[in-house]
């Protein structure tokens, strides 16, 4: 197990792969952690130097008293990258870890050199619906969701799947203060005006059944940046690289080899 103090919390963090070799980050969703991209990691090339990471109030990273900011969110991922002497890095972040990846890519550029933007967008839902959403695990908990949330997540065959409890079950059990923290840190976020700003090599995953981020919704985030690539992986819900590892290593894959002189 590997942890780290940033300043007012305590971070899990993993590394796989190379040592030496070319960085990328990976930055989860809300309400997972970092075994989210289990079934990609392996799938890979060689000689990468993979970091995976549970940003605050997920995993076994501290959940500090909600709400959360963005802007924090952000730092999290900056002093993390700069304890491992990260830089020009491929960061790919899913859902509010692409909202990190495009804070980080403005702020930081000597950190992301290329950025992978999944499942994402740069305005995601409305402060009206992430207030609806927190005000639910006030009342009732995380439980009172989930059900609702797991439709959101993933298709129709695979919340047929056992391993659809597994992710429920993950999702239920995180601190409440971590879900309605990074909650609060989205609904307060709009990127428009500053990933529209960016120039570095990105590239742009959705899912056909995505219920959380629809397919067009990140298609006109990917539009905000020039010459980004967009790929939609059909079949596959909000969490693709679950859903469709195989085929989301292999996309990813070659963004990472065509960069790799970026």
């Amino acid at each position: 197990m590997q942890m780290i103090r940033l300043d007012d919390i305590n971070v899990h963090y993993r590394e796989d792969g190379d040592p030496s070799g070319r960085a990328v980050m990976f930055s989860n969703s809300l309400g997972t952690d970092l075994r989210l991209w289990d079934k990609i990691v392996p799938l890979l090339p060689g000689g990468l130097r993979l970091i995976r990471y549970d940003k605050r109030g997920h995993g076994l990273s501290d959940a500090p008293p909600a709400p959360y900011h963005m802007g924090t969110l952000v730092s999290d991922a900056e002093r993390l990258a700069d304890h491992l002497g990260v830089r020009n890095c491929v960061f790919v972040g899913l859902s509010v870890g692409g909202l990190i990846a495009q804070g980080l890519a403005v702020k930081r550029p000597d950190i992301v050199a290329q950025m992978v933007i999944s499942n994402t967008a740069a305005k995601i839902g409305t402060r009206a619906m992430w207030d609806d959403r927190i005000a639910g695990v006030k009342s009732g908990g995380i439980a009172a969701l989930g059900d609702a949330i797991m439709e959101r997540w993933f298709s129709k065959a695979f919340l047929e799947t056992d391993e659809r409890s597994g992710w429920q079950n993950l999702l239920e059990r995180q601190p409440d203060d971590g879900y309605m923290g990074v909650s609060a840190a989205i609904s307060h976020t709009d990127f428009m005006n500053t990933t529209a700003a960016l120039t570095l090599p990105t590239l742009a995953i959705a899912g056909s059944e995505d219920g959380a981020t629809p397919p067009d919704l990140v298609r006109e985030t990917a539009a905000l940046v020039p010459g980004s690539k967009f790929h939609l992986i059909r079949g596959a819900g909000h969490l693709p690289c679950v859903e469709a590892p195989e085929e989301y290593a292999r996309v990813l894959s070659e963004f990472i080899t065509e960069t790799a002189n970026g």
